[in-house]
């Protein structure tokens, strides 16, 4: 606890008087020491990935899911507390049944988003409640027949982007994606991207292992959100590894070089 928010951070209700809510901080935390989750939005789709850490080698992998379908169209990733963010996906999954049973639609993502931001507000607002120890991507497309991809935080706070990353590693992650034209990305390159990013941050040294949870919705999957082609997600892992192994090779040989000679 900082000096500054001693005695403020009791209640989710209560603000510091610099205007802060310690308890949201401390939720967006809790989702730094989580998987790195990433989201592209392409030019015929929108592709999720997750770095699923294995916590053990006993635990099946269908029962320890990172990413989640909400009705046809919609995915959602998640990065913080599990049990938490599947309140938000059961939310979701009623807000879509909800709103197809009254407009005989399929729910818009951007509409998904806003109903799902203003849930998890709601938990910010009263006493009795604490924030919502995750965030997520959510994967969709409009009515328009165009891909979307939003982000809600634990504040409730909603954007839209053509790229976004959540949980550990988010500041690297984001600068090798700030490097990508996504007018011109398509959803292949973008699951060899997002694979060489996620094996590409992960330290081996202090990091579990973790296996690589991948989704898309585009137009080859007829706009479903669905998961990523086995034989396309081998081949996006054995490139990023490859890719690693190579970065390190020349890494050590530079070293070597650069050693001074041996004294006689």
């Amino acid at each position: 606890m900082s000096a500054t928010g001693s005695g403020y951070d009791l209640s989710v209700t209560t603000f510091s008087p610099d205007g802060r809510v310690f308890q949201v901080e401390y939720a967006a935390k809790a989702i730094e020491k989580s998987g790195t989750s990433i989201g592209i939005r392409c030019k015929d789709g929108v592709v999720l990935g997750v770095e699923k850490a294995i916590v053990s080698k006993m635990i099946m992998n269908e029962s320890n899911r990172r990413i989640y379908t909400v009705g046809i169209h919609n995915g959602i990733a998640l990065s913080g507390f599990a049990a938490d963010a599947r309140q938000i996906v059961n939310r979701g999954r009623e807000e879509a049944a909800n709103y197809k049973s009254y407009y005989a639609s399929v729910i818009p993502g951007k509409v998904l988003a806003n109903r799902l931001a203003g849930f998890v507000h709601l938990y910010t607002l009263y006493w009795y409640y604490r924030p919502f120890g995750c965030a997520v991507l959510i994967a969709s497309y409009s009515p328009q027949g165009e891909p979307e991809l939003h982000q809600i935080d634990p504040s409730g706070v909603c954007h839209a982007y053509h790229a976004a990353v959540i949980g550990k590693n988010k500041e690297a992650a984001k600068s090798e994606l700030e490097r990508i034209d996504f007018s011109t990305f398509t959803c292949r390159e973008a699951i060899r991207e997002i694979a060489r990013i996620i094996y590409k941050l992960h330290d081996e040294s202090k990091d579990e292992d973790f296996t690589l949870e991948m989704t898309w919705a585009c137009e080859e999957s007829k706009k479903k959100h669905e998961r990523v082609p086995a034989e396309l997600l081998e081949s996006a892992v054995k490139y990023a590894k490859d890719l690693k192994a190579k970065e390190e090779q020349d890494s050590d040989d530079d070293d070597d070089d650069d050693a001074p000679p041996a004294s006689t």
